[in-house]
């Protein structure tokens, strides 16, 4: 078999091709035969040398994957063989809040899932919904489970609720399918009309273009006559942080999912002084949230945005044309 290495800071130059024995599955462990992975910024930040969490030398990256489970280990009661799963990214969270004792995640100080044979603890995998090809199952660990968790994790969503989300990235477009699934009204900002346009047909019901609109906190508040949204998706960090919170109705929620800022913006501590919004920190999700986002989508029959799809074997060029940052949806690379 063949897995992808890299160390931190190494760039998309570092990343490495190795041949292994095929490894065999252990107690409460299962052996999945992978078919697609998908990008998030996470695997930029990695190899950018700047990633918060501790990542393990020569770790076979990237968080997302989905396959079939080809054999399983002793003691196994949550998956069988010909099982299609996804794995979990953080695979010790099981269900609650967030806790430092489940911080081991796949692609840093575990191996992840770029690689055609993946030894998965039974607990970090799910079974992925039936009417998803794996290409589109391997966008769902880390962008579908945080956007699941940001609108769900803290104060539930409600029909009627307005939700703004930032650009065209993999959180943001799965928070606006999730959201319409809740009954929300979404309005979306972007960079061009034709992004506007893509978004509107995946039921964004207003959408602020930011280049022409750079006060789109404004825009925002106009569209809301004044009131501000309910719940904030919030990807760009220090850098839109500010507007978010001028744009969130006073005793809104802003679920910060990470930092897309490449300068050191600061916030006005007036903005925050003037409004009891709630700011929270977004980690992915558990795999309860995990296993509630599947049955969400399973049920509406929901289907994840991809933009490209690379093989297996042209890897570094998925890592290229996903820095680029030209691309609206998921960037996979598919091992079929």
């Amino acid at each position: 078999m063949k897995s992808y290495h890299v160390n931190k800071g190494a760039g998309i130059a570092g990343l490495m091709v190795k041949e292994h024995d095929i490894p065999v599955p252990g107690p409460h462990e299962v052996l999945v035969r992978v078919q697609a992975n998908s990008l998030n910024f996470r695997e930029l930040s990695i190899l950018r040398g700047y990633y918060p969490l501790p990542i393990r030398p020569d770790v076979v990256p990237v968080s997302d994957g989905a396959g079939w489970v080809v054999a399983v280990g002793s003691d196994v009661t949550r998956a069988r063989v010909g099982d299609r799963v996804a794995d979990v990214l953080f695979p010790h969270w099981i269900d609650g809040p967030w806790r430092q004792e489940y911080s081991a995640q796949i692609g840093g100080s575990l191996d992840g899932m770029l690689t055609e044979y993946a030894v998965l603890s039974e607990e970090g995998v799910v079974q992925i919904p039936d009417h998803l090809s794996f290409e589109e199952a391997a966008a769902l660990p880390c962008a579908g489970v945080t956007a699941w968790n940001a609108l769900t994790g803290a104060r539930p969503l409600q029909a009627g609720d307005t939700v703004l989300t930032l650009g065209s990235g993999g959180v943001s477009l799965f928070a606006l399918q999730l959201a319409k699934l809740f009954g929300a009204r979404v309005i979306a900002t972007t960079s061009s009309e034709e992004k506007a346009q893509r978004l509107k047909a995946l039921g964004a019901d207003d959408v602020v273009n930011y280049h022409t609109t750079p006060d789109w906190d404004i825009a925002v508040r106009e569209l809301t006559n004044g009131r501000g949204v309910d719940c904030v998706v919030e990807v760009g960090g220090a850098g839109t942080l500010e507007k978010s919170i001028k744009s969130t109705t006073i005793d809104g929620q802003i679920s910060l999912v990470g930092s897309l800022a490449k300068d050191k913006s600061t916030i006005d501590i007036n903005v925050i002084s003037s409004t009891v919004v709630t700011l929270r920190r977004i980690a992915v999700g558990s795999r309860a949230q995990f296993l509630a986002m599947n049955r969400a989508i399973a049920v509406n029959r929901l289907k994840p945005v991809i933009d490209r799809v690379f093989p297996f074997d042209d890897a570094q060029a998925a890592y290229h044309y996903y820095e680029d940052g030209q691309y609206f949806g998921k960037v996979i690379i598919s091992h079929s």
